[in-house]
């Protein structure tokens, strides 16, 4: 079989092996109406619960977080996406810039990368100095526990994929211009150094993969797969409780007294569709 009917096959398998869109559609919308049940319940018991996603780069990280967010309210659902820090910042202690971001009752805070850059990309990349390296992983597992002990739930999420779905991916993103901006120059870097991100990673979970503490794996290849998967174990991991609410009944429209529909001429967007 010749290279590129080897490919096609390799698709076509990968494609079969996929859940379908129907099935996933409607999965994830109960489960998204059990998120809105456990935003009400965060509400209500002023719960603080803080959830973090790492991972490879394109291994749906974003993806599912989308999911989570995109059906509940952002002032209880807090996403805190950290650019890189400032000369400012970086004279601060370290976990200062993250601790500033930590829930209050009632909140969820999902962290789309966080503390863990230091594990990662800043200690692939050199960002930081070896001693800083060694210093946050010591000190990560008190972090985490000091968070703990305040009554904070933190429920780490980190997303794997393949190297061949990583490199089909990076090779969309590339092809796709609605995707371009998705590819940065770290993108790139992470695709080259597969081995040394892997053996920081391998380092990290040594260090912070606790029994207080635990890393969850999600296997990421199966975008559908993984975003139904890590929601229902999120959930899963919350003992949250339908709330007391009033029945909801709509109010009767108010009478026109006499309001008459103005002249004014709209500015209407054109029908082009």
């Amino acid at each position: 079989m010749g290279k590129n009917n080897k490919a096609r096959a390799g698709d076509a398998n990968r494609k079969a092996d996929k859940l379908d869109r129907k099935t996933f559609e409607t999965e994830l919308e109960r489960l998204q109406g059990e998120l809105v049940r456990l935003q009400l319940w965060v509400k209500h018991t002023g719960a603080r619960i803080v959830v973090l996603f790492e991972g490879r780069d394109a291994a749906g990280k974003g993806g599912v977080i989308k999911r989570i967010t995109e059906r509940v309210s952002p002032r209880v659902f807090r996403l805190v996406a950290l650019p890189a820090p400032s000369e400012r910042e970086k004279s601060q202690m370290y976990i200062q810039r993250y601790t500033a971001h930590l829930p209050a009752a009632g909140e969820v805070v999902v962290f789309d990368r966080s503390w863990y850059n230091r594990a990662g990309v800043e200690h692939v990349m050199e960002f930081c100095t070896k001693a800083e390296y060694r210093d946050f992983l010591k000190a990560v597992p008190q972090w985490e526990r000091a968070m703990l002990d305040d009554g904070i739930q933190l429920i780490k999420y980190w997303f794997e994929v393949s190297m061949e779905e990583q490199t089909r991916r990076f090779e969309d993103r590339i092809a796709d211009p609605r995707k371009l901006w998705k590819l940065s120059p770290m993108d790139l870097e992470s695709h080259q150094r597969w081995y040394d991100f892997s053996r920081a990673r391998d380092a990290m979970f040594a260090a912070t993969d606790t029994d207080l503490s635990p890393w969850y794996v999600v296997k990421g290849d199966d975008k559908r797969r993984a975003r139904l998967n890590c929601i229902s174990h999120l959930l899963s991991l919350i003992p949250y409780e339908d709330v007391p609410r009033e029945r909801v009944k709509l109010p009767k429209r108010q009478k026109s007294n006499g309001y008459v529909s103005t002249d004014h001429a709209y500015r209407l967007v054109p029908d082009r569709y």
